[in-house]
């Protein structure tokens, strides 16, 4: 593979953000080649301190979830409460090609850091705003995780689960990368027009409406009113038994996919030894299984069950037939297609502890991977970065003295 620079090299990102959605995007710019600088205030990221909730260890010198969405940055720590600390972010801010956020409106404009301000100040900036529920609207200044926004209010909580069973689980994340991966597209497009015109813009992905989007192909249908689309379902009553997940004799799941089943149907039955039922009226074709569809759905089931999942994926492939093993997360950690597109890294971390650590989902072919290296510990480059903005060491030293900037703390050196 040639040596090719990174397609975003010379671009400057500041970041103004935590938790996961908005540092995400300014992370997968970073992987692209960006100068991505992160701003935190004193107390830090609330994600560098998600440890409980994540069965991690307490150690910031093995964070993977802050690694995650911080990998490849810089990290200045500023108190822009105070003149010093602002005006030391308004450098940064006038320095940078695109700006990335997730404040809520209020405080953006209290600090004056809204989009009409700094577009005002800066025209070719580039403003990548996120949000829980969008920039307008009477909800438009309501707290927003994925949790809320994404999976309840955005109908998928309330929909994608088995009638007879409790709501799913959800995980933190889901929405956010989503969200992330949303902007980033959206101010590439935004950061191209500005070196065409020099006008930048404001690009808004919220949490609700790419939950929205996310759910559009069955929302839309849903309108007609028909049963199949009145989530949530019984799966005995969906109407294609041959696109759900069955439990095969060793207690896994096997998700089938055959989305066409009239031309799947009599192939799959023919692999399964029911040759009697390729054109059996009751359930071929599919306008027929309409009216048989829990007693297909009973035969179904208890055929899954009658082999076990190394049996299903044999006659799977040899008929070319398509599926896939629901995978739990500890063989996901080992699959091997997962290893070989470049799905993981393992990184090894000062203390000596290796771990699998996941890259985002783009590969580029005339471009290497980028190195994975961790996310900054809080303040590790404030110095650093101060100083690059024109600061002397004298300036950095008293903004430190009185609070308006905070280095690393020394016993995170490595």
């Amino acid at each position: 593979m040639s040596e090719v620079k990174r397609p975003l090299e010379g671009v400057k990102v500041l970041e103004l953000a935590t938790f996961i959605a908005a540092p995400c995007c300014a992370r997968f710019l970073a992987d692209l080649g960006a100068e991505g600088i992160k701003v935190e205030a004193p107390a830090g990221d609330p994600l560098r301190y998600t440890a409980v909730n994540e069965g991690r260890p307490q150690d910031q010198k093995e964070n993977t979830s802050y690694d995650l969405e911080n990998a490849g940055k810089t990290c200045v720590c500023l108190n822009t409460k105070t003149p010093a600390g602002r005006e030391a972010l308004e450098k940064l801010i006038a320095e940078a090609d695109i700006f990335i956020t997730n404040w809520r409106q209020n405080p953006l404009k209290k600090a004056g850091l809204d989009y009409e301000t700094l577009h005002a100040k800066y025209p070719r900036l580039v403003y990548g705003f996120v949000s829980g529920y969008g920039e307008k609207g009477p909800d438009k200044d309501l707290p927003g995780f994925d949790f809320t926004a994404f999976f309840a209010r955005g109908g998928i909580l309330g929909t994608l689960f088995d009638k007879d069973a409790l709501p799913m689980l959800t995980i933190a994340g889901f929405g956010d990368h989503q969200v992330g991966m949303y902007l980033a597209s959206g101010v590439l497009a935004a950061l191209y027009r500005a070196r065409e015109t020099g006008i930048g813009d404001r690009v808004v992905v919220s949490l609700f409406h790419s939950a929205i989007w996310d759910v559009s192909l069955l929302l839309q249908a849903s309108q007609y009113g028909d049963p199949t689309t009145q989530y949530p379902l019984s799966r005995r009553t969906l109407p294609n038994p041959l696109v759900v997940a069955h439990k095969t004799k060793d207690n896994k799941w096997l998700q089938i996919a055959m989305p066409q089943y009239n031309r799947h149907y009599p192939i799959f039955m023919n692999a399964i030894g029911h040759p009697e039922l390729a054109e059996d009226p009751r359930y071929y074709p599919q306008t027929n299984l309409q009216a048989n569809i829990e007693e297909f759905y009973d035969f179904l089931v208890a055929e899954m069950a009658s082999r076990t999942l190394d049996e299903w994926c044999k006659l799977m492939d040899a008929n070319d037939l398509p599926y896939a093993v629901a995978q739990t997360w500890d063989k996901l950690l080992v699959d091997k297609q997962a290893w070989a597109s470049g799905c993981f890294y393992e990184m090894e971390y000062s203390n000596g502890n290796k771990r699998t650590m996941v890259r985002p989902p783009v590969i580029f072919e005339e471009t290497e991977l980028p190195p994975y290296n961790r996310g900054p510990y809080l303040g590790e480059q404030t110095e650093l970065v101060l100083k690059n903005l024109g600061y002397t060491d004298e300036q950095v030293a008293a903004m430190i003295a009185a609070g308006e900037a905070v280095p690393m703390d020394p016993s995170l050196k490595d």
